[in-house]
This record gives structure tokens, sequence and C-alpha cells, in this order.
């Protein structure tokens, strides 16, 4: 790692760890480690973080890591992980303010139990609302966009500060964040309901998804954004790729828009099948097959 780069990392009130491994995060389960892993105490020393590090040094926030690839060859810069100072939920007049760090679940489970609806969706993805936001998760027939109201973020440039849901310019699986910056907390619409209706919800939607998903298995979620006017799993099904594999890397027959690590795979393994699902999509059936898991970090060590 870069010396210079080591000797002028802010002082904080976090912890900061230097080649550290960040594989165990992943659901895949692979991947190299991050040059410099930084756990802000609070939003003040993130914050202050920001305003010191140098800007020409990578920066990457890795919440439930449910979506991530991360490279065999770790991570460049440094890697902001939240915890618990920022998984907090409370309810205002007519919003929910959820910490970035609350797992969707957390949040699905929080909003029945309270007789809020709308957020029944959110038990079918994995992962936490930092990411969630950041991506505009969704899945059985909503997103974060249809209960988003505004966010607050922080950045090196402006502290931190608030911005409203038109500013993000939110649509399918995009959304537009400034430089750099760093998901806070999420504001969400507040609309009541039965619990009893809400929870009839929630069991429909996790029958579907435990018949539907490999989802015992080592898994990003879905490798592939949906085309418009195409569902990706039916392409690589017509492609001839359900249970294609290459190394301890396989597409799930079970969801073909799926990869698994099955055997011991590597970042590569995986990130290599993707690339054979995508030209094998494309030189069949002529349509081009986007990631929607976020691949990161290097191809390999740097020595």
């Amino acid at each position: 790692m870069n010396s210079k780069f080591i000797s002028n990392i802010p002082k904080v009130r976090g912890n900061i760890t230097l080649d550290a491994k960040v594989s165990n995060f992943s659901w895949f389960k692979v991947g190299g480690n991050a040059d410099l892993l930084f756990e802000p105490a609070d939003k003040e020393d993130l914050s202050f973080f920001l305003q010191n590090i140098s800007s020409d040094v990578d920066i990457f926030v890795l919440g439930g890591a449910s979506n991530i690839l991360i490279r065999d060859g770790g991570i460049p810069g440094v890697t902001i992980k939240l915890n618990k100072k920022f998984d907090k939920i409370y309810q205002l007049k007519k919003h929910l303010v959820v910490g970035a760090a609350v797992r969707n679940m957390t949040l699905s489970n929080y909003a029945k139990k309270n007789d809020i609806i709308g957020y029944e969706f959110l038990s079918g993805i994995p992962g936490t609302i930092g990411g969630a936001v950041r991506m505009n998760a969704g899945a059985y027939g909503k997103n974060i966009s249809d209960i988003l109201t505004k966010i607050e973020i922080v950045d090196g440039k402006n502290g931190i500060y608030q911005i409203t849901k038109d500013q993000l310019k939110m649509s399918y699986r995009k959304v537009i964040l400034p430089n750099k910056a760093v998901i806070l907390d999420a504001y969400f619409n507040k609309l009541e309901d039965k619990e009893e209706n809400i929870e009839r919800k929630i069991k429909e939607i996790k029958s579907i998804r435990k018949l539907s998903q490999p989802v015992k298995s080592l898994t990003g979620g879905s490798t592939f954004k949906n085309p418009k006017g195409f569902k990706a799993w039916k392409l690589i099904d017509e492609a001839g790729c359900r249970g294609l594999s290459i190394g301890g890397a396989k597409v799930s027959e079970l969801h073909t828009n799926f990869i698994i690590n099955y055997n011991n795979a590597s970042a590569s393994d995986i990130e290599t099948l993707g690339e054979e699902v995508k030209y094998r999509v494309y030189n069949k059936l002529g349509v081009n097959l986007e990631w929607e898991i976020i691949r990161i970090g290097r191809l390999e060590k740097e020595i």
C-alpha cells in the first residue's frame, strides 16, 4: 500500500484496519482484502474523515454486500462499513426515518409490527437500506422509489445534508448521487394498514422466493438487470445456460438469473461465468445483458 496514503489518513474516533479481510461480508464469500477499512464512530466522525481524506482516494461503501462481487485483487483506497450507530429506525408524523445500515428485512418486519403498509417487498430483498436506495432496489412489482421521499447524505465537500427523491433522478436500478457521497438515513412514506393484511403479503413473498430462488446458496442475487421488454432469466435459459459452470461457479438450475458459488469459487470464476452468459445470450438472441451485481476491486492483487 502507498506509504503516503497511510501517513495521510485522518485521525478519527472510529476503527481503521489496513489490509482488511472483507470477503466474509460478501454473500458470495469471495474476494481479496480492502486496502483500508473504516468503520466510523458516528455521522460526525464519517464527515470529518471524508473532508480530510485526499480527494484522489477511491471511496467505496460496503453495505450488506448481498449484490456485490469483490474481485480477487481486493478493494483499492478506502472501504467504509457502517456499524450499529447507523442501524436505527424511528417515526415522525408522516415518515419513517431509517439508518443506512438497517437490513431491508428488519425494516419490513418493523413496518409490519407497526401497521405500516408498503414495505412488504423488502422482505424479499437481502442487504441494507443504504444499498437498496443506492440502486433503487425492487422486487414483486415495487421499488424503493415508490416509498422514498428524501435521504440524508454526507460527502467531503458539503458535510451532512439532505436531498429529495427528485434530485436523485431514480430509474430502474439507477440513482444519481453526488460524487463520493455516503447515504446516512432514508426518509420513507408512512401509510397505515392492519398487521394481519401486511403479514399475509409477506408470507406470500417469502413462499414465492423460497420456491423460485436459491436462497440457501452462496449467491449475489439477480446477476443481470431485466432488459426492456425481456426477463433476464428467460433469455439466459433460452441461450442454454441453465446449470452452466466455470470453476466453482454455476448458473442456478432453480433460477437462471442467479450465479452461485457451489464449490469454493473464486471471484474470477463468478465474473468469467457471468461474461460467458452475456456472450451466449447476445450471440444467440441478440440481446445485451447488463450486470446488476456490482463488481468492485482489482482483478488481481498488486505486488
